[in-house]
C-alpha cells in the first residue's frame, strides 16, 4: 500500500467510527487533514532517518541548514556537478512527494547527477526529515521561496539554468514556486500532480465529498496553471490508483505555455510511474530542448 494510501485507510476508519455522521467526518476531515495530507513519519523512521548522497554514488555533496523567516530550519542537499563542469550545467529542484523525505528521492538524483550530469538540489520540507516545525501549505511555500533564493544567490547555481521536478504534491510546489518566479526558471516538469485537494476528495474519498470544502490544504494547482508560460513537460501515469489520471489531462489542457510538453505511461501507478520505461529519457530530452532554445 502506497504511503497515501496508507494515510486514506486512516481516514476512512476515522469515517467509520463516526459511523456515517457527516458532521463528524467533516470534524474529522477539518481536524486531521494536515496528518493525512502530509504523512511525514511513513515510512517509519522518516523523520529522523534520511540517507544522504553519499550512500547513493554521489561524492562531493553539500548539507545546507536553511533559516526561514517563521523560524524553520530547512535541511537541505547541494549534489553539483565537479567545478569545472558545475556552472555550465542546468540545475535541477527536485521537490518530493508527499511522505518519507529527501532522502527517499536520492535514486532520483543519483540518474539526474550521475547520468544527465546535472546539478541537483533538494529539500526535506518543514516536518519531514531533518526539517523543524509541521507541514502545511502556507509553511511549504515559504520553504520553497526560501530554497529557490538560496540557489538564486549562489555563487555558481544562481547562474546556471533552472528546472522545477515534483511528484504528486510536489508537482504542486513546484508549480506555484515557478508560477511566482517565472523568470527565473527554464522549465517545469510535474509527475501525477492533481488539480487541487478539494478536487481530489471527492475521488479518494467519496463519503467526504460533501465537505471537501472544508479542506484548507488546497494546492490550487487548477488556478494558477495558466499563468505558466516557460516549457512545462507532463508526465502521467495512466494507472495512478490515487490522484485520477484525468487531473493531469486537465493541468496539460489548461496549461498556455506554447513549449508544453505530454508523455503518458499506460502501466505507471502514483508511486511507480517514475520506473517506467523512457521516463527519465523525456525528462532529459526536455531539458535539453529547453535550454539549446
Amino acid at each position: 500500500m502506497s504511503s497515501l494510501a496508507s494515510c486514506l485507510a486512516i481516514f476512512k476508519w476515522i469515517a467509520a467510527l463516526a459511523g456515517g455522521s457527516i458532521a463528524l467526518i467533516g470534524t474529522g476531515l477539518y481536524i486531521f487533514q494536515t496528518s493525512i495530507i502530509y504523512p511525514a513519519s511513513i515510512p517509519q523512521g522518516s523523520r529522523t532517518i534520511v540517507d544522504n548522497p553519499g550512500q547513493y554514488g554521489m561524492d562531493g555533496y553539500e548539507t545546507v541548514m536553511l533559516d526561514t523567516p517563521d523560524g524553520q530550519k530547512l535541511h537541505c542537499y547541494l549534489i553539483m556537478q565537479d567545478p569545472a563542469l558545475a556552472p555550465s550545467r542546468p540545475t535541477v529542484l527536485l521537490f518530493h512527494a508527499n511522505a518519507g523525505n529527501m532522502g527517499h528521492r536520492l535514486p532520483i538524483a543519483r540518474v539526474f547527477h550521475n547520468q544527465m550530469k546535472l546539478n541537483v538540489v533538494m529539500l526535506s520540507y518543514r516536518g519531514y526529515g531533518k526539517s523543524t516545525g509541521t507541514a502545511n501549505e502556507v509553511g511549504i511555500k515559504i520553504d520553497a521561496r526560501v530554497f529557490l533564493q538560496y540557489i538564486l544567490d549562489h555563487k555558481i547555481l544562481g547562474r546556471t539554468k533552472l528546472f522545477a521536478y515534483g511528484q504528486s504534491i510536489g508537482g504542486a510546489v513546484a508549480l506555484d514556486i515557478v508560477s511566482r518566479n517565472h523568470a527565473r526558471f527554464s522549465g517545469l516538469i510535474i509527475e501525477n500532480t492533481f488539480l487541487s485537494i478539494r478536487t481530489l476528495i471527492p475521488s479518494v474519498l467519496p463519503m467526504a465529498a460533501p465537505i471537501a470544502r472544508l479542506c484548507h490544504q488546497r494546492w490550487d494547482s487548477e488556478a494558477i496553471i495558466d499563468t505558466i508560460h516557460l516549457p512545462a513537460l507532463f508526465l502521467s501515469g495512466r494507472k495512478d490508483e490515487i490522484v485520477p489520471s484525468s487531473q493531469m489531462d486537465r493541468l496539460y489542457q489548461l496549461c498556455t505555455s506554447p513549449k508544453k510538453e505530454w508523455h503518458e505511461f499506460p502501466n505507471g501507478t502514483h508511486n511507480d510511474t517514475v520506473a517506467q520505461k523512457d521516463y527519465m529519457k523525456h525528462i532529459y530530452d526536455f531539458i535539453v530542448k529547453s535550454t539549446s532554445s
